[in-house]
């Protein structure tokens, strides 16, 4: 299916919806049935058709329909957030006594998931750098049970071979899992490299429109029903009608705003790159990226990610930076239309994470806007430095 298709008509059954252009919003939280037997019947297939919204819902299953085609899935879970998506697929694999193999720094709920909540019942990891493949293999034990890959992680954006990865994890049995959120399913497809589940943080470019949160799990028709038939169901994590209505209307234009978004960032990226105050760029598709040609093979294009090392003397003109901007918003998450700017020496104040990441690293999103006119309010900030 071509991605127009997708996009504007997959999973909208307007016959029967009185020609409605936009899907209906099925607002209910249950369905009625005519007698006992339709009642019985549904009840036997309460994942596939509607009963409880907390299950299966049309506009929910108009949104999964779209999401599983553009990362090439069988299947797809749309839940009420990214760590809900993460920990509900995670704990899909693994139970007490088995053992993960996760990337070094990845998303920061994702190192608590496996650090903090599934340590408690048993389960151990192994973090190591996956910029080299052999690393997972050296990892591997007996009770490994799963592989975890973030490529690029949406701080450093640090790749991993994927196919070599997947190699390795079938030879021994391994599932792996990858968040893809830093690419969205138009910039990689994970799973037609063999990855078992694919994890999207909806609340990016999914939605694009900073007015939803949600979380994306793609894969094989088997995992995702079990999936739904356990995690899914029994946590209750499940988005709103409403919200996936929102988020449908979002994918219409992620193909236009995901190419606006990487060409103005390599623009921008360009000419941070060259910037004498600038010590170091990470973004995948930079000249002086040791891993271009590893982006070139898995990706179509660079996200709208990147990080910048500024050379400053102390936190204070790393302030003044940041605080100097008029263009960038400061805040978290990306993938809308506004440009983000992230200063790490906040996450000083988190009492929930540690940074690893050097103080006067910053993570800028570019959105929507002109590029010459993000470009020249860096370039005045970057003066007072």
């Amino acid at each position: 299916m071509d991605i127009s298709y997708i996009l504007n008509h997959l999973g909208e059954e307007r016959d029967e919806y009185y020609g409605s252009v936009a899907p209906p919003i099925f607002q209910s939280s249950n369905f009625c049935f005519k007698n006992v037997a339709e009642m019985r019947e549904k009840l036997t297939r309460e994942l596939e058709t509607p009963f409880y919204t907390r299950g299966y819902n049309p506009t929910v299953a108009t949104l999964r329909k779209k999401l599983a085609a553009l990362e090439k899935a069988e299947d797809a879970l749309v839940f009420s957030s990214g760590s809900a998506a993460v920990a509900a697929a995670v704990m899909s694999v693994v139970k007490g006594g088995d053992h993960v193999i996760c990337v070094q720094k990845p998303y920061s709920w994702t190192s608590n998931l496996l650090t903090k909540y599934l340590a408690k019942y048993g389960v151990t990891s192994t973090f190591v750098d996956g910029r080299e493949a052999d690393n997972f293999e050296k990892a591997i034990r007996p009770e490994t049970r799963l592989i975890y890959l973030e490529s690029p992680n949406s701080l450093t954006f640090e790749m991993q071979d994927i196919e070599a990865v997947v190699k390795i994890a079938k030879a021994n049995g391994i599932v792996t899992i990858m968040d893809n959120s830093y690419n969205s399913p138009l910039n990689q497809n994970p799973v037609a490299m063999g990855v078992d589940l694919v994890l999207h943080s909806g609340t990016k470019y999914i939605n694009g429109h900073s007015d939803v949160v949600c979380g994306v799990v793609c894969g094989s028709r088997e995992r995702i029903m079990k999936m739904m038939a356990e995690e899914y169901m029994t946590i209750g994590s499940c988005i709103s009608p409403h919200d996936a209505a929102l988020i449908i209307r979002g994918l219409r234009t992620i193909e236009l705003r995901v190419n606006q978004s990487a060409v103005s960032t390599k623009k921008v990226a360009d000419f941070l790159e060259k910037h004498p105050k600038i010590k170091q760029l990470n973004y995948p598709f930079s000249s002086n990226n040791p891993q271009l040609e590893l982006a070139k093979k898995q990706m179509k294009q660079g996200g709208g990610l990147l990080s910048i090392v500024i050379d400053a003397e102390n936190e204070a003109a790393v302030e003044r930076f940041c605080d100097s901007l008029k263009r960038f918003i400061m805040a978290t998450s990306w993938g809308g239309h506004e440009s983000l700017i992230f200063p790490l020496c906040a996450l000083a104040a988190s009492k929930s994470f540690e940074n690893p990441l050097p103080w006067n690293m910053v993570r800028l999103y570019i959105g929507l806007e002109d590029a010459d006119l993000l470009i020249e309010d860096l370039e005045q900030a970057l003066e007072k430095v």
